[in-house]
């Protein structure tokens, strides 16, 4: 009867560590199940992301350039020297006036002449503006008017090469002139970093802005190269440039 008992036992003891061997084992499955399904949610949100992103990148570039057009050009002017022309634009405004930006080169034999003043135009308009601050190392200079007006907003980053992008400026003195293009790259040419594009220029769009499909500005036309068969070869300084050296970006 003893060694029956004895028995007994033993099998309840093997049969309780059985089931708890089993209980744990369950306990683990859930475990790792529960960790795979987290990690199959977490590739599901980073793939749902990611198609977000496509998506509003594409809607991005579908932008309705007419309208965002009539956006830029009041913010957009032809500076004018008796030496000769270029495009500016509105960079900052306050109770204090307006700061426009445009080429150093746009200006440049005007201040050899020791003039300091220039006319800032648009349309029938035409405000006196002075330069006061010249950075000839990056092309780039700042022009000062009474005036308070509508500033552009500098885009916070790099844009995507083959973005859509709208040059707005005053090739030839036609102000308010715009042409769309692509980003076409990204080049460092004589040590300084450039944007190129394809949007069409002509004398008279240096200093003008390039715009990306939300209005805000990315560069700010240059020049272009010319020759037999050399086509849609424009350079835009990077706006970054112009916001770190001249100090004059509005905050974003």
């Amino acid at each position: 009867m003893g060694n029956r008992r004895s028995r007994i036992a033993r099998i309840m003891a093997v049969a309780l560590v059985a089931g708890v061997a089993a209980t744990a084992g369950l306990a683990w499955r859930v475990q790792q199940d529960g960790a795979q399904a987290v990690a199959a949610q977490q590739v599901a949100v980073t793939r749902m992301q990611a198609e977000i992103n496509q998506l509003r990148s594409s809607a991005s570039d579908q932008a309705d350039w007419s309208q965002l057009a009539s956006q830029v050009e009041p913010s957009v002017f032809t500076i004018s020297t008796d030496s000769g022309l270029g495009s500016g634009w509105v960079v900052r405004s306050g109770a204090n006036g307006s700061d426009l930006v445009t080429n150093y080169h746009v200006v440049a034999d005007a201040l050899a002449g020791g003039a300091q003043t220039v006319d800032v135009i648009q349309a029938d308009r035409t405000l006196s503006g002075t330069v006061v601050y010249i950075d000839r190392t990056d092309d780039l200079v700042v022009v000062h008017v009474q005036e308070r007006l509508v500033p552009l907003k500098p885009a916070a980053r790099r844009p995507r090469v083959g973005a859509t992008v709208m040059v707005v400026g005053s090739p030839l003195g036609l102000g308010g002139t715009v042409s769309i293009g692509l980003v076409s790259g990204f080049r460092s040419i004589g040590g300084s970093d450039y944007l190129q594009f394809s949007a069409p220029i002509s004398p008279g769009n240096s200093g003008g802005p390039v715009v990306d499909s939300q209005g805000q500005v990315i560069g700010i036309a240059k020049g272009k190269f010319v020759g037999d068969g050399v086509e849609a070869l424009g350079f835009a300084i990077p706006v970054s440039v112009a916001c770190a050296q001249l100090r004059v970006c509005e905050e974003t």
